[in-house]
C-alpha cells in the first residue's frame, strides 16, 4: 500500500523524552495541556516518527473527550498512524476506535458527526469502515446539511473501496434519490458527483432530464455538469450535439469560473466555426472583466492557442483582444500585442494602427508607471505593422517622430530605427521625413540616437535645399566655435594656483621665451608654458544637443557629424552651381572637424578622442581638401547600396523565420492518433476489409514488384483492430 510522503521539518534529537512529556500532558486533566499535546504528536508523525507508545494513552484519556478541538486533532492522529502491518492485515489494536468511530457518528452535535464522517473519507481500511456502514447511510437523512455532504462523500468514497460495492450495494440509487430531493448546493453538488465517478449513466440521465435548469444551478454543480460533459463526448463522441446546447446555456451563467470551463468545453468539444467564435468572445469579454493579472493572462494564453489552429475566427476579433491593453501590467501589454500583431490583415490593419496611435497618445500623459517601456512595445508593434503592410507608414511616421527625443533611450532608438527603414522603404515618404527630422532634430538628446539620425540626413538629403537645411543644422546644434577658451596667466600668484588650478601645455613658440629652466627657447622650439584650466563657452551646454555631448567625451559622436557634413559638403558640390558657396561650406565645415580634433587632445575633454574617431575625422578633412570622383562614389552610393541589402537581407531572414513557423508541426510523435472516421464508417456498415487487397489474393509477382504494399497492409491491420 502507498503511503503518505512525511514532512520533514528540523527538530531536535530527543523523541523518547518528547513522548513521555506528551504521554504525561495526555494523561492529565488541563485541556489546553492535551491540545498541545495533541498537536506535538501530530507534528512527530508528520515527521516521520511512529511513537507507537502513544496510542493506548491516547485510546484511554483522549478518546472520551468532548473537546471539539480535541476530537479533531484526534482524527487528525488516527489519519496519520499506520493502520496495517507489513502483509497489510489491519492491527489488531485498530478495533478499539471502531466503536468510538461509531458512536461520533451517531453524536448529537454535527460538527463531531461532519468531521468523523470526512475522517472516514480518507480510510482505506475495509475492516475498519465496514462495521460503520449503517451509521453512514442513516446520516445521508440527518436535517442538518453539513452532515449531508459529508455523509454523501463518506458512500463515495466507500463505495470506490476495492469491495466498496459489497458494502453498498445500491449506493447509486440512494444517491440519485438523495439528489432528486436535496436542497443544499453543496450536498447536491456531492451526489451528482458520486453519481458521475460511480454511476456516470444515472449523471447523464439526471442532466439530460433537467437541462431547463441547469442554467440555475449552484456554480460548483454547474462545474461538475461539464466535466461529466466533458467525459462523456470524450467516450461517445456521437452524442456531442445534445451537449453542446448545454454548454451554450451556461455561457451566460454568473460565474466566471463556469464560463470559462464552458469555453476551454467548447473548444475541445468542437472545431465549428461558431462554437470557436462563441468561446473566443467568452475569453475576451472575461478579459475585460476580470481584474486579476494572473487570470488575464491565462485567458490571453488561451487566445494565443485559438490563434493558432483557428486564426481566421480571431482576425474578426482583434479589436476586442487589443482593448486589454488598457490594463496597466507590461507583462500582459506585451503579450497582448504578440497576439495582435500575428492577426493582422489588409481589412484590419488600419483599425489596429489607429488604435496603437491612440495608445501612443496617452502614453504622453505620463500618469501610468512605465508609460516609457509600454512605449517602446507600441513603437516596435507599429514598425512591424509599417513593415508589414508598407501603405501605412505615412500616416503613423510623423507621430512617432514626435518622440525622438524620448526620455527612454530605447524608445527613441526605436522610433529612429523604424524612421531609417522606412525612408528606404517608402520614396514617397522621403521629403516629409527629412523635413521633419531636420525641424525635430535638436529635441534629441540621447547619444546613441544622434549618430542614426545624423546618418539619416546624411544620405537623403538630395535636394539643394535639403543639404544646405541639413548643413544649417548640424551648425545650429554644434553652437559657436571653439568648444573651449583658455585664459594664459603669465604670472601666477600662489593665491591664484590655490583658487585657479593650472594646468601647463606643449605650444609652439613663435618669439624668444624664457622656458622653466632659465634657458632660452627658439622661435620653432617647443616651450612647456603654465595655463589655467581650459574653461567651456558660455552658454555651450544649452545651444545645441551636438555641442553638449561633445563636451561630455562623446568623440564617436564627433567623427559621425564629421561624415555627415563629408556627405552632405561632397552632395552639395553636385547640386550647387556656385563653387564660391561650395568652398565656404567646405571651409566652415574643416572648421569644425578640427575643431573637434582640438576638443578631443585638450584638457576641457573628460578624456583624450579615442584612435578611430580621430582617424576618421582625420580621413574627412582630407577627403574634402583632396576631392575624387571614385570616393564621390564610395560615400554617397555604397553606403546607401550596403543599407538596402542590409534592409533585404533582414526582410529574407524574416520571411525564412516565418515559413519555418508555419512548417512547425504541433503533434508528437508519441500522442495517440483518433480513427474516428473510421469509426465512423465502420457505423454506417461500410466493409473495410473489402477495400484492402488479400497478399494471398494477390499473383505472387505483384507481391515481388508491389513489395511496398507489406507493410501498408500490415498498418492497416493494425488500424483496424484499433477501431473495431
Amino acid at each position: 500500500m502507498d503511503k503518505s510522503s512525511t514532512l520533514l521539518v528540523h527538530y531536535d534529537k530527543g523523541t523518547p523524552a518528547v513522548a513521555k512529556e506528551i504521554k504525561e500532558a495526555l494523561e492529565g486533566n488541563d485541556v489546553e495541556a492535551k491540545v498541545d499535546a495533541m498537536k506535538k504528536a501530530v507534528m512527530l508523525l508528520l515527521k516521520g516518527e511512529t511513537i507507537p507508545q502513544l496510542f493506548i494513552t491516547i485510546i484511554r484519556y483522549v478518546l472520551p473527550s468532548e473537546d471539539h478541538t480535541i476530537q479533531k486533532l484526534l482524527l487528525l492522529y488516527l489519519e496519520l498512524i499506520e493502520k496495517t502491518d507489513s502483509r497489510g492485515k489491519v492491527l489488531p489494536e485498530m478495533i478499539l476506535i471502531c466503536q468510538n468511530l461509531r458512536n461520533s457518528l451517531m453524536h448529537p452535535n454535527e460538527y463531531i458527526r461532519g468531521v468523523t464522517l470526512r475522517f472516514l473519507c480518507r480510510l482505506k481500511e475495509t475492516e475498519i469502515v465496514e462495521p460503520m456502514t449503517p451509521s453512514v447511510l442513516q446520516n445521508l437523512e440527518h436535517r442538518h446539511p453539513f452532515v449531508r455532504r459529508n455523509a454523501i462523500l463518506a458512500v463515495m468514497s466507500i463505495y470506490k473501496l476495492p469491495h466498496g460495492e459489497q458494502l453498498f450495494v445500491d449506493a447509486p440509487e440512494m444517491i440519485e434519490k438523495a439528489l432528486s430531493s436535496e436542497q443544499d448546493p453543496s450536498a447536491k453538488r456531492n451526489a451528482f458527483l458520486m453519481l458521475f465517478t460511480c454511476a456516470e449513466e444515472r449523471a447523464v440521465n439526471y442532466l439530460l432530464s433537467n437541462v431547463d435548469k441547469v442554467s440555475d444551478w449552484n456554480e460548483s454543480l454547474q462545474m461538475v455538469v461539464l466535466e461529466l460533459i466533458r467525459s462523456v463526448c470524450k467516450t461517445k463522441p456521437s452524442e456531442k450535439g445534445k451537449y453542446i446546447k448545454i454548454i451554450i446555456s451556461l455561457l451566460s451563467a454568473t460565474s466566471s469560473a463556469v464560463i470559462y470551463e464552458c469555453a476551454g468545453t467548447l473548444v475541445s468539444l468542437s472545431s465549428t466555426p461558431t462554437a470557436i467564435r462563441a468561446a473566443a468572445d467568452t475569453y475576451c469579454q472575461l478579459l475585460l472583466s476580470q481584474s486579476d493579472n494572473n487570470l488575464k493572462l491565462i485567458l490571453l494564453d488561451r487566445l494565443s492557442e485559438l490563434k493558432s489552429s483557428h486564426r481566421d475566427i480571431m482576425v474578426e476579433l482583434i479589436i476586442d483582444v487589443l482593448r486589454v491593453l488598457s490594463s496597466p501590467n507590461l507583462d500582459i501589454r506585451r503579450k497582448t500585442l504578440d497576439i495582435a500583431l500575428d492577426l493582422i490583415t489588409h481589412h484590419n490593419i488600419n483599425e489596429v494602427v489607429q488604435m496603437l496611435k491612440k495608445e501612443v497618445v496617452k502614453t504622453q500623459s505620463g500618469e501610468l508607471e512605465k508609460n516609457g517601456e509600454y512605449r517602446q512595445m507600441l513603437i516596435q508593434a507599429i514598425h512591424a505593422c509599417a513593415v508589414k503592410f508598407p501603405e501605412v507608414a505615412s500616416t503613423v511616421v510623423h507621430l512617432l517622430m514626435d518622440f525622438l527625443g524620448d526620455s527612454n533611450v530605447a524608445s527613441a532608438l526605436d522610433v529612429i530605427s523604424f524612421v531609417r527603414e522606412i525612408i528606404e522603404t517608402n520614396p514617397k515618404l522621403r521629403v516629409s521625413i527629412i523635413t521633419r527630422l531636420l525641424d525635430t532634430f535638436y529635441q534629441i538628446r540621447a547619444g546613441k540616437v544622434c549618430p542614426c539620425a545624423l546618418w539619416i540626413i546624411g544620405e537623403y538629403c538630395l535636394s539643394l535645399s535639403e543639404v544646405e537645411s541639413g548643413i544649417s543644422t548640424i551648425k545650429q546644434c554644434l553652437g559657436d566655435l571653439p568648444f573651449y577658451s583658455v585664459s594664459e596667466e603669465s604670472e601666477p600668484t600662489e593665491t591664484s594656483k590655490k583658487i585657479q588650478p593650472t594646468s601647463s601645455a606643449m605650444v609652439s613658440s613663435r618669439k624668444p621665451v624664457i622656458l622653466a629652466d632659465g634657458t632660452y627657447a627658439t622661435q620653432s622650439a617647443a616651450s612647456e608654458t603654465t595655463f589655467s584650466t581650459p574653461t567651456v563657452v558660455q552658454g555651450a551646454l544649452t545651444s545645441g544637443n551636438l555641442r553638449a555631448l561633445l563636451l561630455t567625451g562623446d568623440f564617436f559622436l564627433g567623427s559621425v557629424v564629421a561624415c555627415t557634413l563629408t556627405k552632405l559638403v561632397l552632395r552639395l558640390e553636385e547640386v550647387q552651381s556656385s563653387k564660391t558657396e561650395v568652398n565656404k561650406t567646405v571651409t566652415q565645415a574643416l572648421l569644425i572637424m578640427v575643431s573637434m580634433l582640438q576638443l578631443g587632445q585638450s584638457p576641457a575633454s573628460p578624456h583624450p578622442i579615442d584612435n578611430d574617431s580621430y582617424e576618421r575625422i582625420v580621413l574627412c578633412i582630407k577627403l574634402l581638401c583632396h576631392r575624387k570622383d571614385e570616393m564621390k562614389k564610395i560615400w554617397l552610393e555604397s553606403c546607401r547600396q550596403s543599407f538596402v541589402k542590409m534592409i533585404s537581407e533582414k526582410q529574407l531572414r524574416e520571411m525564412e523565420e516565418l515559413k519555418a513557423k508555419t512548417l512547425t508541426t504541433h503533434a508528437q510523435p508519441d500522442d495517440l492518433i483518433d480513427f474516428f472516421h473510421l469509426k465512423s464508417r465502420k457505423a454506417q456498415g461500410v466493409e473495410y476489409k473489402s477495400l484492402i487487397p488479400n497478399p494471398v489474393d494477390l499473383p505472387q509477382n505483384s507481391l515481388t514488384h508491389h513489395s511496398h504494399l507489406k507493410p501498408i497492409h500490415l498498418t492497416l491491420q493494425i488500424v483496424l483492430l484499433t477501431a473495431e
